[in-house]
This record gives structure tokens, C-alpha cells and sequence, in this order.
């Protein structure tokens, strides 16, 4: 969208985590506001249009009515941590959140260079998005401990298992929810 340029590309203007986003992480999509030939978002206008805040939750209008059902299914990423990445810039600021996720980026970049076995992409990116930074070191530290022998497909049942039991610990469901 002509005008609109987003500093941050690893939190979108929306909550959305863009830099967990396999699409962005395969470098089809730039996240909003980042190069040339973005595509048109409504939030970006309506951000435009009061004025740019650096997120919707800046805008004394948060949240709107463009945000009526945008939780309720998943896009690429999962949408259910939105609210509580906002949150948490505003609580730790943007530099430190920045810092967390480019340690969970590290770790989704981990799993799938190492543990992907060509099905788990976008299971793996919901587990870094949904589970908390301690969760996901333990997982990677388990992991490292692993025979160097195990074919992929062992390693990734292995990774898929550690990620599922730290879900389950905190009452987390792994799977994106598709839109009906």
C-alpha cells in the first residue's frame, strides 16, 4: 500500500508475529509495510488514516470493529497470541520483545533446519508462537541431547513430541484453526 512502512517487520501493525510466519521466514511475503508492491490491509489505511501509530493497540479506537472475528481462525500464523504480543511490547517495549522473538525465531529456524521432515513447518511455527521462550530452550536443549544417528522423520517425531508435551502442560492446542 502506497505510503505505509512498517519499521518493525517482526510484529505487524495488527499483533500478527510475522517474523514467526513461515511465508515471511521463506521470503514470500515481507510482512506489512516492508518493500515494494505490499499488499492493500484495511488496518494499514485505518493506521494511515489515524495518524500511523506504531501498533493498532496505540489508537485510541483499539479495538475497532476491524477487528470483529479476525481471532476467530488462523491465517499462515496463528492469530491467538495477537493480543498478547501487543500487550507485551507495551509492558517489556519494543526492543526487548524484539529480542525474544529473535530468539524464537533462532529455535523455529533450529527445528526446521534440523527437524522438519517436510510436514511440520506449520506445526513447528505454532509451537515457537504459542509456548513461552523457557518451554521451547528445554525443548531445544532435550533435542540437542539426541542421537546424531536418528534418520529426520525420527528427529521429527521427537521434536513434534517434546513441543506436544510442553503443550499439554499448559493446556496449549498446536494445530492452526481453519477458517469454516
Amino acid at each position: 500500500m502506497k505510503g505505509f512502512v512498517r519499521n518493525n517487520l517482526l510484529l505487524s501493525l495488527c499483533g500478527l508475529n510475522c517474523g514467526l510466519c513461515t511465508m515471511h521466514l521463506g521470503g514470500y511475503c515481507p510482512g506489512c509495510g516492508g518493500g515494494e508492491g505490499n499488499q492493500s490491509c484495511k488496518i494499514a489505511r485505518c493506521s494511515l488514516e489515524h495518524g500511523s501509530p506504531a501498533y493498532c493497540s496505540g489508537c485510541e479506537s483499539y479495538p475497532c470493529e476491524k477487528y470483529q472475528g479476525v481471532d476467530e481462525f488462523d491465517s499462515f500464523i496463528t492469530h491467538r497470541r495477537r493480543d498478547a504480543d501487543l500487550k507485551r511490547v507495551g509492558e517489556i517495549g519494543e526492543e526487548a520483545y524484539c529480542a525474544e522473538q529473535r530468539e524464537k525465531i533462532e529455535i523455529l529456524t533450529f527445528l526446521l533446519d534440523g527437524f522438519n521432515d517436510g510436514r511440520r513447518k506449520s506445526f513447528f511455527a505454532a509451537a515457537v508462537n504459542l509456548l513461552e521462550l523457557p518451554e521451547l530452550r528445554e525443548t531445544v536443549r532435550q533435542l540437542a541431547q539426541e542421537p546424531d544417528d536418528l534418520s529426520v522423520k525420527e528427529k521429527s517425531v521427537r521434536a513434534a513430541g517434546l513441543l506436544r508435551q510442553a503443550a499439554e502442560a499448559r493446556g496449549v492446542i498446536l494445530t492452526l484453526r481453519k477458517k469454516k
